[in-house]
């Protein structure tokens, strides 16, 4: 297992956590944070690092709990604290206004260790006894318990892909099972999922369900026959599972069916009966003769009612019928050539620079940008002008040494919540690419926040905005942004938006990167990875863009690099 600095970072601070819930030595508690402070703050990677007890902020003790973690991929400083504090004790810290220290009270002073006995505690009267506490902070314990206990219609698809992602895997494993694919809503990219559907090709339905209900975290079987199976699978949430078995022969019009959507299939169905022909889930049925023809790829299947592939992405009945009957060169992850928007260890990602740069060359990329946070960000030790001219110089060493791969040494510079930004036009000139985004004071007025990113949309500097909004789906609306304002100001200025492709995020939204192809606004689809991993969200990201209609050349990553350069350099 191979551990990053972020995940010790986060160790370190789980570890602090833990102490000041069994209420420890508050001088022990800090230990372990200023020491994640102090790796946080430090430009290196771990693989960088000789003797951590060199770095300032870290003792010998917490010193010997991350070299134990980074040899075993555990620690036993952590693993001791865990058997000591109640395991119903620990999700209590994401209600919001509970923080270690509050918690740490109810719990020592109260006895509190799940959601159960903190209810208990608020409803009796005795939460708002504790000194920091009162009937205000009760309420408001009760009403988030409240709404974290009910479990919404529809989940992020950041919640939805890595258990689809866990199933595809035992899926794999069963020999009796010929094909199968996601379906429904999650095949559509839709951000928000209501439960997962599967499709299977298989001939042997009885040996498919059995090996299907063998899957390891299966909470309830709501159904188990031979055609489908309907399961209950704990994953923070209860999450619905279908998986419905077809004959191989039925395969692809199973899957056009159940990918839906429900209004694309009323459309089709209207384009089958103008040729007297039905649809259903297991073919094409001739209305007279009632011969049923199946299809043998969804390509075919299009392809008999005079369309091209129409991707499962765009099947939300608005005008793709129409659309899609001249074939429409949408945007594929492999015309992605770099990443544009991505953190390292001078700020707060995982890796260094080089070490970013070489795990994008493995993903076939020619380019990446650099864009650490900038100095307003203190939180995510963001840089100064000193520190980007010296990260420049290591950029610079860098493209010296890689062969045909470039480096843009760029910025994550913020916006201001007074409409001014980080750095002057004249430091900025320095820069090879400059994004600008809001990260602070997100209940502005839309007045202020339109100021705030006009600001940013006028300056000759910033290339990009990113993340536009600042959503994260299903757990933050983002600030109050007027979209076509933004697009139309975009268009003018010739600004790039972004598609941020962290599943979190997916901002723009599909329909608001539809509008802006439409407006001729440019836009890039980056990762904004802090880590290895995140680099992998691309494929999220070129699926949002592709429920969009984005294509290739709107796209500004999907570029060779001199155009690429010639854009940076002909904004300014």
């Amino acid at each position: 297992m191979s551990i990053d600095k972020k995940q010790v970072i986060q160790l370190l601070e789980k570890v602090a956590v833990y102490m000041e819930l069994k209420g420890e030595n508050a001088f022990r508690t800090s230990a372990y944070r200023k020491a994640a402070q102090a790796l946080e703050q430090d430009d290196r990677s771990l693989d960088e690092m000789d003797d951590f007890t060199e770095i300032s902020g870290i003792g010998q003790g917490t010193a010997s709990v991350i070299e134990e973690y980074i040899e075993n991929g555990s620690s036993d400083t952590l693993a001791q604290l865990q058997e000591e504090i109640p395991k119903g004790l620990i999700p209590l810290l994401d209600l919001p206004g509970l923080g270690g220290k509050k918690l740490s009270k109810l719990y020592q002073e109260l006895g509190v260790k799940d959601a159960q006995t903190l209810k208990e505690a608020c409803e009796k009267g005795d939460a708002e006894a504790l000194s920091g506490f009162g009937k205000k902070s009760a309420e408001k314990i009760l009403k988030a318990l409240e709404e974290a206990g009910a479990r919404p219609e529809r989940l992020p698809i950041a919640v939805m892909l890595p258990l689809a992602e866990k199933i595809e895997a035992h899926l794999d494993t069963i020999t009796a099972i010929k094909r199968f694919s996601r379906a429904g809503s999650l095949r559509r990219m839709k951000e928000t999922i209501k439960d997962i559907d599967f499709i299977i090709a298989s001939k042997e339905g009885e040996a498919t369900r059995d090996a299907l209900l063998e899957y390891p975290d299966i909470k309830d079987i709501i159904a188990s026959g031979e055609t489908k199976v309907s399961v209950v699978i704990e994953e923070g949430y209860d999450i619905n599972v279908d998986f419905r078995i077809v004959h191989p022969d039925e395969y692809y019009n199973a899957l056009h069916h159940f990918t839906g959507s429900k209004d694309h299939n009323v459309a089709m169905r209207q384009l089958a009966k103008e040729q007297n022909e039905k649809i259903n889930e297991y073919g094409i049925e001739h209305i007279e003769s009632e011969e049923v023809m199946t299809s043998s790829s969804e390509e075919a299947f299009y392809k008999h009612f005079g369309l091209n592939y129409i991707p499962p992405e765009v099947r939300e009945n608005q005008g793709e019928l129409e659309y899609f009957k001249e074939s429409v060169p949408l945007i594929e992850l492999s015309d992605i050539r770099g990443d544009l928007h991505m953190h390292s260890t001078w700020s707060d990602g995982a890796q260094s620079i080089k070490e970013m740069a070489l795990r994008a060359q493995e993903h076939g990329y020619d380019y990446i940008a650099i864009t650490d946070h900038s100095k307003y960000l203190q939180v995510a030790n963001g840089l100064n002008e000193e520190r980007l001219r010296k990260q420049r110089k290591e950029i610079d060493k860098l493209n010296q040494e890689m062969n045909n791969f470039h480096i843009f040494a760029g910025i994550e510079m913020d916006i201001r919540p007074d409409a001014t930004l980080d750095f002057s036009d004249q430091f900025l000139s320095e820069m090879d690419f400059v994004i600008a985004s809001i990260h602070s004071s997100f209940n502005q007025s839309q007045e202020k926040i339109m100021a705030r990113l006009n600001a940013a949309l006028e300056n000759p500097y910033v290339t990009m905005i990113a993340h536009p909004s600042g959503r994260l789906i299903g757990r933050r609306e983002g600030y109050r942004v007027d979209h076509e304002e933004l697009i139309n100001k975009a268009s003018k200025t010739g600004t790039v938006l972004e598609l941020n492709a962290n599943p979190n995020r997916l901002d723009l939204s599909w329909e608001w990167v539809r509008e802006a192809q439409n407006n001729g606004v440019r836009l890039a689809v980056n990762t904004d990875a802090h880590n290895y991993a995140m680099l992998d969200h691309m494929k999220i990201g070129v699926g949002t863009a592709r429920k969009g209609w984005l294509e290739k050349e709107t796209v500004i990553n999907t570029w060779n690099k001199n155009d690429l350069m010639k854009l940076f350099n002909d904004h300014k």
